[in-house]
């Protein structure tokens, strides 16, 4: 059928691997990972040396693109889960979860609850909660943050971890620094050995927190 030969030569790829890209070298690194976890890494190094040894080549692009950081990894104390009694089959929760975590936008998460309605009823709220999480790794991912701890009220935002992002020189990064010091209330930064952190005070759910970033990333990205 249509696309079958590529779909061959892509298990071909998953079980031998792809080799040295530019030649006919094999290697199996990729069957240990999988296809797709291999170009995420591949992607994170190529970023990488965007914003550290080629940051000066790279300059303009990343400020156009403002591609500092490509994922955010979120933890919480709240309840954010799809629950086992919503969906009780293991392996279809894990596709489900895989499937949010490929969205990309609004439109792409309405979808995704409208087929979660279809299929197994009315939406709890810990699915709720996962959905605003999706769209606060949005907007964490525009800010230059690579991680979110939001426990005990207390959101805290790590920036990109390497000193030597381009990210820090960035008219976002001025303008966050800029919002921090007009708005003293609930909101500060902090240095740790490895990370800048910000912090919000006050931090009740996601709903919140989102919140929180959307109006921070209205005054980073304003002109």
């Amino acid at each position: 059928e249509l696309g079958s030969g590529f779909n061959i030569a892509m298990r071909d790829m998953d079980i031998r691997g792809a080799g040295n890209l530019l030649g006919g070298e094999q290697s199996g690194f990729i069957a240990e990972i999988g296809y797709d976890v291999y170009h995420k890494i591949l992607d994170e190094a190529i970023r990488e040396l965007k914003t550290t040894e080629f940051k000066e080549l790279y300059k303009d692009e990343m400020e156009r693109t403002q591609d500092y950081v490509r994922d955010c990894a979120i933890e919480t104390d709240l309840e954010m889960l799809i629950p086992s009694d919503y969906v009780s089959n293991t392996a279809e929760r894990m596709m489900l979860y895989r499937d949010l975590n490929e969205l990309k936008d609004e439109e792409g998460l309405k979808k995704f609850e409208g087929q979660l309605l279809d299929r197994f009823g009315e939406v709890p709220q810990q699915v709720y909660e996962l959905f605003d999480a999706m769209r606060l790794k949005w907007i964490a991912t525009t800010l230059g943050m690579e991680q979110i701890i939001l426990k005990a009220k207390q959101l805290r935002c790590y920036f990109v971890a390497n000193k030597e992002s381009t990210f820090y020189s960035s008219p976002v990064f001025s303008k966050i620094l800029a919002y921090v010091q007009q708005h003293r209330q609930g909101v500060y930064l902090r240095e740790t050995e490895k990370f800048l952190v910000l912090n919000f005070d006050a931090v009740k759910s996601m709903k919140i927190g989102e919140e929180k970033l959307k109006e921070l990333s209205k005054f980073a990205h304003s002109q």
